[in-house]
């Protein structure tokens, strides 16, 4: 008889994988950005969030907040990594001169774009601090700090995972899914399903549980509008593959986080 401590791991390492293959979806897309030196009209905003996310989410599976949480750990130690890397490679990239990293920290003036970067990693670093403090200090018991943590965590997963309805509704207006890759949205789909069986799984994680239903459900929708309206004509015009690719970018930081 395989235990349920062996199946939650299973499932979770499984969750592990589809979870990678979504941070690592847009490195194609930044290759480009290097291959021309320029990152065009692309926005780092989803990168900066998911840089909260993940963070929050490392915190929380520390054994001191929430113990039996590694395998949550370690995926979103590993999309913290992916999201600074594709943010550094955005600051070097935002202007077409391609100055390197160190000389732009170097430079007195930055960029309006750089600056605003900057400024919203600073108030996320001091946000994160803040609350690491009050968690340890004045939260005694892995109980009270998971419920806290945890509720951190679930807001801005959620956020993430309902940013998809403004694509939903561009789909249902133009009857078109040319904004909304299928493998995509599968892929928020399967993840969404893997980590909320991992949360039913003893021990019950209702934290992970809560925004990854969530996620599946959003992730369901998705589909299905997929399947009512991929057949249209619309959705062969290839002249806005570009605009498919940065709607990847826009998606995909939102629906990794377990």
């Amino acid at each position: 008889m395989v235990s349920a401590a062996v199946v939650r791991n299973i499932v979770g390492i499984i969750g592990n994988i589809i979870s990678f293959g979504l941070f690592f979806s847009p490195a194609p897309t930044f290759y480009k950005i290097i291959k021309q030196k320029s990152v065009e009209e692309f926005k780092p905003d989803p990168y900066i969030a998911t840089v909260l996310n993940c963070a929050f989410w490392v915190f929380y599976g520390m054994p001191f907040v929430h113990p039996n949480s590694l395998l949550v750990v370690t995926i979103n130690g590993v999309g913290l990594v992916f999201e600074f890397v594709y943010l550094a490679i955005f600051f070097i990239y935002a202007t077409n001169k391609g100055r390197s990293f160190m000389l732009m920290f170097l430079t007195v003036s930055l960029p309006l774009l750089q600056k605003k970067v900057s400024i919203l990693l600073l108030i996320e670093a001091i946000f994160f601090a803040g609350i690491i403090l009050i968690t340890l200090l004045a939260l005694h018991g892995t109980q009270r700090r998971s419920l806290i943590v945890g509720i951190i965590c679930d807001v801005f997963n959620v956020m993430m995972y309902v940013s998809p309805l403004t694509i939903m509704a561009k789909v249902i207006k133009t009857k078109s899914v040319k904004y909304m890759p299928f493998w995509l949205s599968l892929a928020n789909f399967l993840n969404g399903v893997c980590w909320t069986t991992y949360a039913l799984i003893h021990p019950f994680d209702i934290y992970v549980l809560i925004s990854n239903s969530i996620g599946a459900v959003s992730g369901l929708v998705q589909l299905i509008l997929y399947a009512c309206y991929c057949c249209r004509g619309e959705n062969n015009d290839d002249s806005d593959q570009n605009n498919t690719t940065e709607v990847q970018l826009s998606e995909r930081p939102r629906d990794i986080e377990a």
